[in-house]
């Protein structure tokens, strides 16, 4: 379960995988089908009020056995967001990024940096695909689309990433992360709500309500 607690890939809501190098430049060409689902999907997210959502991490070996698994919550707001499950907790205001470890009593505290390419639930749901990837459209199959994702940074740990998206409402319902090393890490979305008053106190972290934590700052 450590596995789970260190990996911090923010897919699909959730999922804060940090990729602390630049992307290259285009290596090839995209596909418009795929292009015309992703965009579709960056526009319905930017008429969300604020989302809620449950989502559910699993991690698996190059073998697929099982590893793994975790759930929790998702809050979105503009460029905000905060991951809650029974460990971690991540605050993210658009400026600084906390993630709270509550078995450890500590926080650490980083400076939000757009120049990475920290795959943040924000990001998945805009146009991060024209700049870090190449993309096609491998088939729909009743109204849910798969899109296969290719980094154009071969740096980066992982060579795979795969989309599925819901065509009817056109959100992101799952995904499924090929690492170099062979782990897979899967991600999937359900009970999303996308009119969720969220205050912007909400995405801050408050050490008053933690006593005792210990900040780290990065």
């Amino acid at each position: 379960m450590q596995k789970l607690k260190t990996v911090t890939i923010t897919f699909l809501f959730l999922i804060s995988y940090c990729i602390t190098t630049k992307a290259q430049p285009s290596l090839g060409k995209n596909d418009p089908a795929a292009k015309k689902i992703l965009d579709a999907v960056s526009i319905t997210f930017k008429t969300f009020k604020g989302v809620q959502a449950n989502y559910t991490f699993k991690v698996q070996n190059k073998k697929g056995e099982k590893q793994g698994e975790k759930t929790g919550l998702v809050y979105m707001k503009g460029a905000k967001y905060k991951i809650v499950d029974k460990v971690l907790q991540i605050f993210c205001n658009g400026k600084t990024t906390w993630r709270y470890d509550a078995e450890a009593k500590e926080v650490t505290v980083s400076a939000v940096d757009e120049s990475t390419q920290a795959l943040t639930p924000q990001k998945l749901f805009t146009n991060f695909y024209d700049k870090d990837f190449l993309y096609k459209l491998n088939g729909v199959k009743s109204n849910m689309a798969e899109i296969q994702l290719t980094p154009t940074d071969k740096r980066v740990k992982y060579h795979t990433v795969y989309l599925y998206v819901n065509k009817n409402n056109n959100t992101i319902t799952s995904a499924k992360v090929l690492e170099t090393a062979g782990n897979i890490y899967l991600y999937s979305i359900s009970n999303m709500k996308t009119n969720v008053n969220l205050k912007d106190e909400d995405f801050t972290f408050d050490k008053k309500k933690y006593p005792g934590v210990e900040e780290i700052t990065q």
